[in-house]
């Protein structure tokens, strides 16, 4: 039960649906009632076909590179915890997913906006492909045990597309002040699961010297 809870928390940190929120509001505000699902649930879709690949082929590639998982993790963990400074400390990624937006709309050829900036970065977020990396080693987890991330993280997506259909009345209830408070305190969270990673990696090297 610990770890289905731990597994979900860094799913739900990394991926922060709450956070998606004000950019689905922001890069659908000309579209029409009708193509708001349709948006919703194309960005729901490419989300979780980028995480599947990295929870099916991200360890492949990590061996293929000659990576040890102890040393990826210890990466993956500062990675995590830089992201959760950026929560703290910067901009929200509401603001800077919006203003990736913004001045991509100044270019020639905007891409699908379900596809950029809602399914990447905004909810496939590279701290959520490195997450969900970590929480599919191979050496540590079972393929039931990976089945089991895999139906947590489309669990967080289906919860980000359900929110996304309920932008409007959310964003009325708490505000945009209060989708930023909420990030932030998810950012600690995130911060203490990616210090944990690292300090759980460099224990395993140096128990068992293996990088």
């Amino acid at each position: 039960m610990h770890g289905f809870l731990e597994q979900f928390v860094t799913l739900w940190v990394v991926i922060d649906p709450i956070g998606t929120i004000p950019v689905f509001i922001a890069i659908t505000a000309g579209l029409s009632a009708a193509q708001r699902p349709r948006v919703a649930l194309q960005a729901a879709a490419v989300s979780a076909g980028v995480l599947l690949f990295f929870l099916v082929f991200g360890q492949i590639l990590i061996n293929a590179l000659g990576i040890g998982l102890n040393s990826f993790q210890v990466a993956g963990g500062i990675v995590l915890f830089l992201f959760a400074l950026t929560m703290i400390f910067g901009e929200g990624k509401t603001e800077t997913d919006r203003r990736d937006l913004d001045s991509d709309e100044t270019g020639s050829a905007a891409p699908n906006p379900a596809i950029f900036p809602l399914a990447v970065p905004s909810l496939a977020s590279p701290g959520a492909m490195l997450a969900i990396v970590i929480l599919t080693d191979n050496n540590r987890f079972s393929i039931a045990d990976q089945a089991v991330t895999a139906v947590i993280m489309l669990a967080v997506i289906a919860v980000a597309y359900l929110l996304m259909r309920l932008a409007d009345p959310i964003i009325r209830l708490i505000g945009h002040a209060g989708s930023a408070i909420v990030s932030r305190v998810m950012g600690m969270v995130l911060a203490s699961v990616a210090a944990n990673a690292v300090l759980t990696a460099l224990l395993q090297i140096i128990t068992t010297g293996q990088l």
